[in-house]
Order: structure tokens, then sequence, then C-alpha cells
């Protein structure tokens, strides 16, 4: 069975800072691009330097929640969207991300939709559609997307916890025809909360007739999801460009450390 593709999610807030991201990406691996438009709403600020007890100096930066953000109005949708097709070779999954699901969009939900069909269309190959969109609103995004062969992320954002193994089962098997892959992400609590993705991890891959899907975590265990995916039955594999000490503390892996693991793990 083939490994599952590796999407890197891009963190730049800049179309130039993202292609620049997107081409390393390629290079490290990655089979496909997270566009993260949401991002192109942050300002990122001066990183602030210091000295420690030992004289030396120390970069440091703001948690991303205390960066400043943009209006609306600030960034040209068209013109980004345009600018980025046309730059990242590889296939990319379009998203623009609520606050309420852990993004950055300045904007109100009727603008951030919009966004979303300036995407479609566009003929991004693909684009991830939260669950947690009105339904009305979903439907209309849905059938534009497959009158567009654009293929669908549903995914699920719970930044509040993670759910019991039962009920992220059933979430991805009855959202099987939401689109083409379900992608759940949780926030974690403790390694328990690690344990049960594996666990439903695990059952999926065991049924006979489970959608595609892509699960993981955001805190310390967010990782073990993404590095045993090629044993856990998953499609697509989120991971990133950044590398810093203890990155694993966040539930992300970088796109090079991922395949080291795997072929250390002879997945």
């Amino acid at each position: 069975m083939a490994n599952p593709k590796i999407c890197v999610s891009l963190e730049e807030t800049t179309v130039k800072a993202m292609v620049d991201e997107a081409a390393r990406a390629g290079i490290q691996g990655a089979n496909m691009i997270e566009v993260r438009f949401d991002r192109l709403y942050l300002k990122k600020p001066q990183a602030i330097i210091s000295e420690d007890a030992e004289g030396n100096r120390v970069s440091t930066m703001l948690p991303v929640n205390e960066w400043p953000v943009l209006d609306f109005e600030e960034v040209d949708v068209e013109k980004s969207i345009a600018a980025l097709k046309e730059a990242i070779a590889l296939p990319v999954i379009f998203s623009v991300r609520a606050v309420r699901d852990g993004g950055h969009f300045s904007g109100d939900e009727k603008q951030r939709l919009v966004i979303l069909q300036a995407a479609i269309d566009s003929e991004v190959k693909w684009i991830d559609i939260e669950l947690s969109i009105e339904d009305k609103s979903r439907k209309a995004l849905v059938k534009s997307a497959k009158a567009a062969n654009c293929q669908i992320i549903a995914s699920q954002h719970d930044m509040n916890g993670t759910p019991s193994s039962d009920e992220i089962v059933t979430f991805v098997t009855s959202n099987g025809d939401s689109g083409d892959i379900v992608k759940f992400c949780s926030t974690l609590k403790d390694h328990q909360d690690a344990l049960q993705l594996v666990d439903a991890a695990n059952t999926l891959s065991a049924q006979d007739s489970t959608p595609p899907y892509s699960i993981m975590a955001l805190g310390n265990g967010g990782d073990w999801t993404r590095i045993h995916a090629p044993t856990l039955g998953q499609d697509l594999v989120y991971a990133t460009m950044r590398d810093e000490f203890r990155l694993s503390d966040k539930g992300l892996v970088n796109v090079r450390d991922l395949q080291d693991a795997w072929r250390l793990l002879e997945y």
C-alpha cells in the first residue's frame, strides 16, 4: 500500500513568502500544498531581540494570536489567488480558516465564503469546505466545486478538546458524502486524548467501507497519527516547514522529519 500523500500547510503571511515556502516544501518532498489564505490577513511583526543571562542575543517572536490583523479590504483577493495559482506548481488545497476554527480571517462569514467561491472559480485543485459552514451556504459551495472538478476536503476543527474514539469514527463515516476526504482536527489535553485519535484511526482502517480520511490534533501527542499514518489508513497527512525545538509538543511534524520517520519505521 502506498504511503499517504503529504500536504505542507503554508505559514507565511505574504504571497511572495508563501510561494517561496511552497517551492521549498516541494524540494523537501511534499505532494501537496495547503494555502492558508487567512494568514495573508496577518501582519508579521519584527522579532524582539534581547539578551539572556550569559549576554547572548536572543530573538523571540510574539505569539501569532498577538500579531496585528489587516482589514478585509487590505488584501486583493483575486490578484492574490491568481498570483498563488500561477507560481505554485504542486496541487493546492485552498483554505480560509475562520477564527472559530483556529484561523485568522479578519472579515465576516459572508466575506469568507466569497473568497472560497473565488478560489473555486480559479479552478484550484482542492478546496477545504468546513462542515461548520451554514448548510445552505455549504451546499452552494459544494455544488460549485463539483461543477469545477474541484475536490473537497470536508473538515471539522474542534478547538475545545477531543471527543471519544467512537465519536470520531462516527463523524468520519457519517460525513463520507460531504467531501472527497474527511478531515478531523482536535485539540489535545493529554496523551489519553491522543490515544482516542489512534484508536479511531485503527478502527476506521479495519472497516471495509471507510471514506478517505485524515485525522490529527494539536498538542503533545498530536503527531502520533501523523507519524504512524501509513499503518492507520490515513490518506493525507499535514506537515509543516517549521523545525524549531520541541515541535512535537505542538502536535506538528516537519515534512522532512516525517519522511525520515516513515523510512526508519519501514512504512
